[in-house]
């Protein structure tokens, strides 16, 4: 039987979602799927091909049950109108049992088997309680999921400073780990709130072209080597990555651009040393009477 990769749930997840033998979809085809989490509406992205599996890390499945119809879309828009209320009635809840969380989205499964409740919180919350009280309120399943700031973006943020919607609301299936020495290699600005996205952290982008200026970097003479060039002996001053170009300093004390690849050879691979940092002198106790 044929099988499809379907994104679905307010989380965009993405499931290898099974389809009846004589069933085929097309890309982008609203559909109606079970998952372990119930009746849900999803997009079909392609065919759950060996190629397109192998980008996946141990995707749940599910199957396809039938195309999205009117009825479906009643549902969800009925889902919607009652999220506000939804979300009111739960806040309470928390407020009332003076719950140290705070609340950033709830979804409604399209079958009304399970309402997901996604929050912030700094420590682990005991919800017992409140889960307790949402399933005789709601008269079904409660699902409380504690996300970071990052997962928070991807349910509530809209653009991006690029002007494009955010990348973990779009195509981002899984968010990457970014780090300062990426923004450092690619010599983008260290100002915070330049380079940090709608969740006040790092920009996801910044990861995107990091591999490649990592691995450009890495075939070039790094700043302090002593090279030889056509021009003689020299010292690399600065590079310039995207270019594959450094600035080098001669032993006449002429400096110029050259590409990487006019480099006869490295004479001494030594990098500027870091600065020593001064350690703080400890006060002199003061003398007793």
């Amino acid at each position: 039987m044929p099988s499809y990769i379907v994104r679905y749930g307010s989380m965009r997840n993405l499931g290898v979602m099974q389809a009846g033998s004589t069933d085929s979809y097309r890309r982008g085809q609203e559909v109606i799927v079970k998952t372990d989490r119930g009746t849900e509406s999803g997009q079909v992205l392609c065919e759950a091909s060996d190629d397109a599996l192998s980008h996946l890390d141990d995707p749940p499945s599910g199957r396809i049950l039938r195309e999205f119809g009117d009825q479906d879309a009643d549902d969800l828009a009925a889902n919607e109108a009652g999220r506000a209320k939804l979300m009111k009635d739960v806040e309470k809840q928390i407020e009332k049992l003076g719950l140290v969380m705070q609340l950033v989205d709830v979804e409604q499964i399209l079958g009304r088997q399970r309402v997901v409740i996604y929050y912030l919180a700094e420590a682990r919350v005991d919800f017992r309680e409140l889960v307790k009280l949402l399933a005789a309120m709601l008269s079904t399943r409660i699902e409380m999921r504690q996300i970071g700031v990052r997962d928070e973006a991807k349910l509530l943020a809209d653009y991006g400073d690029c002007g494009k919607p955010v990348c973990c609301n779009t195509h981002l299936v899984k968010m990457p780990p970014v780090s300062m020495k990426m923004a450092k290699l690619q010599k983008a600005t260290l100002d915070p709130t330049k380079i940090s996205g709608r969740c006040g952290r790092l920009k996801c982008c910044l990861r995107y072209e990091f591999e490649t200026y990592d691995e450009i970097q890495k075939s070039m003479p790094n700043v302090g080597w002593r090279i030889v060039t056509r021009q003689g002996k020299a010292k690399v001053i600065a590079q310039q990555i995207l270019a594959e170009q450094l600035l080098i300093e001669t032993e006449d004390h002429r400096r110029m651009l050259i590409d990487a690849s006019e480099v006869l050879s490295v004479l001494e691979k030594t990098s500027p040393a870091k600065p020593k940092k001064k350690k703080k002198k400890k006060p002199k106790p003061k003398p007793k009477n």
